[in-house]
C-alpha cells in the first residue's frame, strides 16, 4: 500500500513539474537561437524514447530511427503544404506510416537478430534517404519542403515549443510505466534470455516486433513535431548519420530509461554549442567532442542515468506473503490417465539420430524420470517436448492436445512448464520479477484477477521454495543453488499441467540436493506431474514413480525404479559390458 501511494504521489509530482515547465516555456521570452535548440532537443528526445524501448527494454538494434523520424516529418511537411491537410491529421498519418513501416520491417527481419538485423536496418535507412533525395516529384528532392504549417492554436514558436514539451512529458511517462507492465516485462525477458522467455509463455517474435513498431511510431511522432517546429525539412536531416546520433544519445544517457534519453539528447545537442568557441581551431572541436562521448560511454556503461541510479540504489524490503502456493494438476480425476503421450519421437541432426523413435507415457500426478548415460538424447528429448527443437518425426500429445508443431509459448499455454540444465534466468530482474513472468503464463487463472493477484502468486511461489524474504533482490546476487530454486519457482507459478526438470541437481552440493529432494516431494504432494532428467541415481530412485531409460537416442527400458535400475541393458549402458 505504501509503495502504491508513493508511486501515485511521484506521478502527481512529475505531471505538476511538467505542467510548470510547459507554462514557463509558453510565457517566457527566448530568442530564436535558444528556441531552435530547445525545439530540437524536445523532438529528438521523443525519437530517442523509441530507441530506449527497442534497444533498452527489448535488446534489439535499430540503426534506422532517422528514417522513421523522416517519415513522420515528411508526412507533416507534404501533407500541410502540397495536400492542404490539417496538421494533426498529417501528424497521425506520419505516426501510422512509421508504425506500419517499423512493423513490416520487423516481421521480415527480426528473426535474423544480431549484426544481421543491424545490417538490414542500415539498408532500410539508406533506401529511405535515397527515396527522399531522388523522388523529386514527390519529396521535392534535395531542396526539401518549406513553409510547413503549424496548428492554429500553436502557431507561435513559444506556444508550439510548450506543446512539444507537453507531448515529451506525456510520452516519457508512458515509456517509464511501460517497463512495469506485462508487455514491458516480456520485452525485458526477451532481452535477457529468449529461450527462457519462450518457455515462460512469451511470444518472442511478436514481442520484438511490437517493440520495433512502437520505436518507429515514436520516431514518426518526433519527426512530425520536428517538421512543424522548424517549418522546413530536407533529406540531409534524416540521414544515417542522424540514426547514429540517436543511438549515441540513447547509450549516453542510459539505454533503458526515458530520463536517460532526455539527458543523452540534451547533452549531445548542448555539447557542440558549448564547444562552439573551439570551431575556429580545425579538428579540435571534433576531437574534444568525440573524446567526451567516449569517456562517458567507457566509464558509465549503463549511461549517465544508470550511473546515478546505482549510486543511490536502495534495497527495498520484500512484500509480505499473502497466500500459500497452490498447484492444480488439472485434467480428469483419474490419476491413471496419461498427461503426456510421446509416440515415435525422432530428432535428427543430419546423419546423427539424437532421438530415434522414442515412446514415453507419463501418468498424471506421477514423478517420471528420464535417465541415460551422457549423449543418450535426454536433453534433446526435453528440447523437442518443449518446442525448442522441431521434431523430425513422431507425435507429442500434452493433456489431450497435439503440440508436436507448436512453438514454445503455445505449449506453455497448454500447460507445459520447464527449467533448464544451464540456469536461464532474466539476469537484469529481481527474483520476484522473474517469477511474475512465469505467473503471467496465458491460461493461468491468476492473470485474470489482475496484477495484484499475479504478484501475490509469484511471491507465494518464492515462499514455497524458501526465498520470499529476498524477493526484491537481483537474481545475480543469489547463489547457484538458490538460482535453481528461483527457476523452479518461476515454472511453478504458472501452474503447469506438466513440469519438465532438466538436471535440477546439477552443480548442487549434498545439502542442496537434500533440499531439492524435499522440494520435489512437496511438489508431488499437490499431484503435479513431473518429468525429470538427472544423473543423481539416489535422487531419481527416491523421487521417481516411473523411469524411462535412453541410450543412443533409443528407449532401452521403461517401468518402476527397482526393476529398471536392475535391468541388464541399463547396467550395461551405464557401466559397460564385461570383456
Amino acid at each position: 500500500m505504501r509503495s502504491s501511494t508513493f508511486s501515485t504521489l511521484l506521478q502527481g509530482v512529475y505531471f505538476v513539474v511538467i505542467g510548470v515547465i510547459v507554462v514557463l516555456l509558453a510565457k517566457a521570452s527566448f530568442d530564436s537561437y535558444v528556441l531552435n535548440i530547445l525545439m530540437q532537443a524536445a523532438t529528438y528526445a521523443i525519437a530517442v524514447f523509441g530507441l530506449s524501448i527497442v534497444l533498452g527494454l527489448c535488446g534489439q538494434i535499430n540503426l534506422a530511427q532517422a528514417a522513421f523520424f523522416g517519415i513522420g516529418a515528411y508526412a507533416v511537411a507534404l501533407g500541410t503544404t502540397d495536400w492542404g491537410l490539417p496538421f494533426w491529421l498529417c501528424l497521425i498519418m506520419g505516426m501510422v506510416l512509421a508504425f506500419v513501416a517499423g512493423g513490416a520491417m520487423g516481421m521480415s527481419t527480426l528473426r535474423l537478430g544480431g549484426h544481421y538485423l543491424a545490417m538490414v536496418t542500415i539498408s532500410f535507412q539508406q533506401i529511405m534517404t535515397l527515396v527522399m533525395v531522388n523522388a523529386i516529384d514527390f519529396s521535392h528532392g534535395p531542396d526539401g519542403v518549406g513553409n510547413i504549417a503549424r496548428p492554429s492554436l500553436f502557431s507561435t514558436s513559444q506556444s508550439y515549443l510548450a506543446m512539444s514539451v507537453a507531448v515529451l512529458g506525456l510520452v516519457g511517462w508512458i515509456v517509464w510505466r511501460l517497463k512495469t507492465t506485462k508487455l514491458g516485462r516480456a520485452m525485458r525477458a526477451v532481452r535477457d534470455n529468449e529461450l527462457a522467455a519462450g518457455v515462460a509463455g512469451i511470444d518472442v517474435f511478436r514481442t520484438k516486433m511490437t517493440a520495433f513498431a512502437i520505436c518507429a511510431l515514436l520516431g514518426g511522432l518526433g519527426g512530425g513535431l520536428f517538421a512543424g517546429g522548424f517549418a522546413y525539412v530536407s533529406p540531409d536531416q534524416f540521414s544515417f548519420a542522424e540514426s547514429v546520433v540517436f543511438l549515441t544519445m540513447t547509450l549516453l544517457g542510459g539505454v533503458a530509461s526515458p530520463i536517460g534519453s532526455v539527458i543523452g539528447t540534451g547533452l549531445l545537442i548542448l555539447i557542440p554549442e558549448w564547444l562552439r568557441f573551439l570551431k575556429s581551431i580545425p579538428g579540435l572541436y571534433l576531437a574534444i567532442y568525440g573524446v567526451a562521448v567516449i569517456l562517458i560511454v567507457l566509464f558509465m556503461p549503463d549511461g549517465i542515468w544508470g550511473f546515478i541510479t546505482k549510486l543511490f540504489a536502495r534495497k527495498s524490503p520484500a512484500p509480505p506473503v499473502a497466500e500459500a502456493l497452490t498447484l492444480s494438476p488439472g485434467g480428469s480425476p483419474d490419476a491413471n490417465d496419461a498427461v503426456l503421450e510421446v509416440s515415435g519421437l525422432a530428432k535428427h541432426f543430419g546423419g546423427l539420430k539424437a532421438v530415434d523413435g522414442v515412446h514415453i507415457s507419463v501418468r498424471r500426478g506421477s514423478v517420471h524420470a528420464l535417465i541415460g548415460p551422457n549423449g543418450s538424447g535426454k536433453t534433446t528429448t526435453l528440447n523437442v517436448l518443449s518446442g525448442l527443437y522441431r521434431a523430425t518425426g513422431g507425435r507429442v500429445m500434452l493433456d489431450g492436445v497435439d503440440v508436436t508443431s507448436l512453438p514454445p509459448y503455445r505449449r506453455t499455454m497448454v500447460g507445459l512448464g520447464r527449467t533448464f540444465q544451464n540456469i536461464r534466468l532474466f539476469r537484469s530482474m529481481s527474483a520476484l520479477e522473474n517469477v511474475i513472468i512465469g505467473t503471467e503464463r496465458p491460461g493461468n487463472t491468476a492473470v485474470g484477477r489482475g496484477h495484484a493477484a499475479v504478484e501475490a502468486r509469484a511471491l507465494a511461489a518464492l515462499d514455497f521454495v524458501g526465498l520470499a524474504p529476498r524477493a526484491n533482490e537481483l537474481v545475480t546476487s543469489f547463489s547457484y543453488g538458490h538460482q535453481r530454486l528461483i527457476e523452479i519457482a518461476r515454472a511453478l507459478a504458472g501452474n503447469p499441467t506438466l513440469l519438465l526438470l532438466d538436471e535440477p541437481a546439477a552443480g548442487l552440493n549434498s545439502t542442496e540436493k537434500r533440499g531439492l529432494h524435499d522440494l520435489l516431494e512437496r511438489i508431488a504432494a499437490f499431484g503435479l506431474t513431473i518429468l525429470i532428467i538427472d544423473h543423481d541415481m539416489t535422487l531419481v530412485s527416491e523421487a521417481a514413480d516411473h523411469i524411462t531409460v535412453l541410450n543412443f537416442g533409443r528407449r532401452i527400458a521403461d517401468g518402476d525404479p527397482q526393476s529398471v535400475l536392475r535391468d541388464p541393458q541399463v547396467v550395461t549402458a551405464y557401466l559397460g559390458a564385461d570383456d
